[in-house]
């Protein structure tokens, strides 16, 4: 067999050297444009489902929302392990498939099966949700975002509203995590005294803030051959709007949420915090508080061109951003 080859060989000069080009130059151009990723996906398929329980504890979570998860998930087409995590208010499932399971038939798979769970899960519990496309080996990139002159406040809402959703826009983010700061909220402290005053309930209260805090559509009004559009707006912008709500009326006279208490505007309860150094234009080290933005690719998504194109972006940015904000990228890459 092998005589027969090099003879033929010896014979074809011409068609070997031929056949040998092709060869180098398709495979050129095939290295050329193989894609090499600087952590390639080592993961199997994985879908992570979230699910919400307001105020509930861990002990009810796993009980009442987990457990019933898992067990739709549990032999799943192409499932090959189920994992958890169970905290305050949260539950969080990993359903894992076997190796070469495509993930968006893997997605469908968990939707399908989430849709005959949700009913058996407690009112207050919100509907499971899938968590973006991503994996362990997908946070490529953390961005501070920090002022010498902006409350944490100020940084939260430029973060949640600017930062993160200019970083999400780019082609193969599959999240972003903002970590730190304060976001803002509006409180009503009510006075049990008035309110046992007034014979209102707490209840009467919430239900009064809910129903006052949106926009009704009423449709429209003909007049000859016009059309008028005709809304109802009713969005609390701010704490006079709070404290006029109406909550129930005697007589002629109503009684609104300032009766009953304080109405302020204040942070939320904060449960983590973060801080980041960078180097004045002297070269300085300064370390200060900061809202940390954890990136996460999409499977498939090229590290090196979306940092990149990341680096890009941040630097637009900048431009756009208040002045004292700093947007810093070099944190980890």
């Amino acid at each position: 067999m092998l005589n027969s080859l090099i003879r033929t060989s010896l014979r074809n000069r011409l068609g070997v050297i031929v056949a040998s080009l092709v060869v180098l130059v398709v495979g050129t151009e095939a290295a050329r444009r193989l894609p090499i990723d600087v952590f390639p996906d080592l993961t199997a398929p994985t879908v992570t489902v979230l699910v919400e329980g307001h105020g509930m504890a861990p002990q009810e979570m796993e009980t009442l929302v987990t457990f019933p998860v898992e067990t739709a998930l549990n032999g799943a087409t192409g499932v090959r392990r189920i994992r958890s995590a169970t905290a305050y208010g949260l539950a969080i499932v990993w359903a894992e498939f076997e190796w070469g399971v495509d993930v968006h038939r893997a997605r469908q798979t968990v939707t399908e099966r989430l849709s005959g769970v949700t009913s058996q899960l407690p009112e207050d519990v919100a509907a499971p949700i899938l968590a973006p496309m991503t994996s362990i080996m997908g946070e490529i990139l953390f961005v501070a975002l920090t002022s010498d002159r902006h409350d944490s406040l100020a940084l939260r809402e430029t973060a949640d509203y600017v930062v993160r959703r200019r970083l999400l826009s780019v082609p193969g983010v599959a999240q972003v995590l903002p970590i730190g700061g304060d976001r803002r909220q509006f409180e009503v402290l009510l006075d049990p005294s008035r309110l046992a005053g007034y014979g209102i309930t707490v209840e009467q209260v919430l239900v009064a803030l809910e129903e006052s805090n949106q926009n009704v559509s009423s449709g429209v009004s003909r007049r000859g051959g016009q059309e008028a559009l005709i809304l109802g707006r009713g969005r609390l912008q701010g704490v006079d709007d709070i404290a006029e709500t109406v909550v129930v009326s005697r007589g002629e006279t109503p009684v609104r949420v300032r009766d009953l208490g304080s109405i302020g505007e204040r942070p939320a309860f904060r449960r983590g915090t973060a801080a980041a150094s960078r180097r004045t234009d002297d070269g300085t080290a300064v370390t200060e508080p900061a809202v940390i933005f954890a990136v996460q690719k999409q499977p498939g998504a090229n590290t090196l061109e979306l940092t990149a194109r990341l680096d890009d972006v941040v630097l637009d940015l900048q431009r756009s951003l208040p002045e004292g904000m700093v947007l810093n990228a070099r944190i980890f890459r």
